[in-house]
């Protein structure tokens, strides 16, 4: 009896510091670890050397809008030219293609009216003439005490309307096409011109031609058209949702489908204020450079408009793994320790991938090679 009392007692001790030693003490740090080895993979040193490592860039992204376009003359140098006279064509000087200087001929017209107004301008000069002899006289016989005060009077008043018409009459042949040269050749001679050019009122080429000789034409018809296609307009109706993005001064691309690949600098000078009800669109114009006249009016165009550029932290797109809707990195904690992170991604732009939220740019991560490494991490919690 006295010899099973102590083995009782040592067996019950020994059991209370067996079922002490096996208590879940460090239980709950044992857990977090096996969590965080849920993201940490260590792998093998050739794998770990196929990894390429690197920094999140900060780099300039811009959207671009493709709007189409068509190739306009630029209104600002180009120019209607007609008649203003009613008359009938005598002789052409230009064809279609033709360069021509501002004053040059372009066409030569007869005109009753013409005539008329000249001969307005003759009897005019002519009375101008007659009055101011006239008026001259009057104030010598004045001052000889011949004549009175209100004849002097009266021939200066003569005068001045004499001139007043003459001026009148000077001013419609302008208005009709005369030039000066032509007006002081007049006055000079007195011989009345039978025909008047129809001059060029800008530099340029002539690219519409809508009269020829023997046409009776108007003032209102428009019978050549010079413009300046060393610049020309590319024309385009920005939908209204991404009108906002669109500035006065801002670069844009063109491309012409007519000239393969080739892309044009543009520069948008007129975005309009109002919206077109039926297509809901913006009309904008860009200048474009032509100086081989290589661009054709009515050519269709693109316009390719960016969007303000802005900086964006980005990662390749081999940098990103995907799991259960989630992208994730793998940043570098040693040469083959690595840590998966969750990140929130932008759009794909260019073969990159904006970084949202997740890391930071002094952080180092996989940029080649995440792929395999998920894998191995896979692996390894399988096992």
């Amino acid at each position: 009896m006295n010899i099973k009392l102590p083995i009782v007692g040592f067996i019950f001790i020994a059991l209370l510091l067996g079922c002490n030693k096996s208590e879940p003490i460090d239980s709950p740090q044992k857990e977090s670890k096996d969590e965080r080895d849920i993201n940490s993979i260590t792998v093998r040193s050739e794998l770990a050397d196929r990894l390429i490592i690197g920094q999140p860039s900060l780099i300039d992204l811009a959207d671009k809008i493709q709007v189409p376009s068509r190739i306009q003359v630029d209104e600002e140098r180009t120019a209607q030219i007609g008649s203003y006279v009613t008359g009938r064509i005598k002789n052409m000087f230009v064809i279609l293609g033709d360069y021509v200087k501002a004053g040059a001929p372009l066409a030569r017209i007869t005109s009753p009216d013409l005539t008329q107004a000249q001969l307005a301008y003759l009897r005019a000069s002519s009375r101008v003439v007659v009055t101011q002899k006239s008026f001259d006289r009057a104030k010598h016989l004045l001052a000889a005490d011949v004549i009175p005060l209100a004849e002097v009077e009266r021939r200066q008043s003569d005068l001045e309307i004499a001139q007043a018409e003459l001026g009148a009459a000077t001013d419609q042949l302008r208005l009709l096409g005369m030039s000066d040269v032509e007006l002081k050749e007049l006055a000079r001679n007195g011989k009345i011109l039978p025909w008047l050019d129809i001059k060029a009122t800008r530099e340029g080429y002539v690219i519409a031609r809508n009269v020829i000789v023997g046409q009776v034409v108007q003032p209102s018809d428009p019978l050549f058209q010079v413009a300046d296609l060393s610049l020309v307009w590319v024309v385009g109706d920005v939908p209204e949702q991404i009108a906002r993005d669109v500035r006065l001064g801002q670069h844009v691309e063109i491309n012409i489908p007519a000239m393969g690949d080739v892309n044009l600098d543009g520069v948008i000078i007129f975005v309009s204020d109002t919206v077109n009800r039926l297509t809901r669109t913006v009309m904008t114009r860009v200048l474009v450079e032509n100086p081989e006249r290589k661009l054709k009016p009515d050519m269709l165009a693109n316009m390719h408009i960016s969007d303000p550029q802005h900086k964006l932290m980005v990662v390749p797109e081999g940098a990103v793994v995907r799991e259960l809707n989630q992208d994730y990195v793998f940043i570098a904690i040693s040469h083959d320790r690595f840590q998966r992170v969750p990140v929130e991604l932008g759009p794909e732009v260019a073969d990159f991938r904006p970084i949202l939220k997740g890391i930071t740019i002094d952080q180092r991560i996989v940029m080649e090679g995440a792929f395999h490494l998920d894998s191995e991490r896979k692996l390894a919690e399988l096992e």
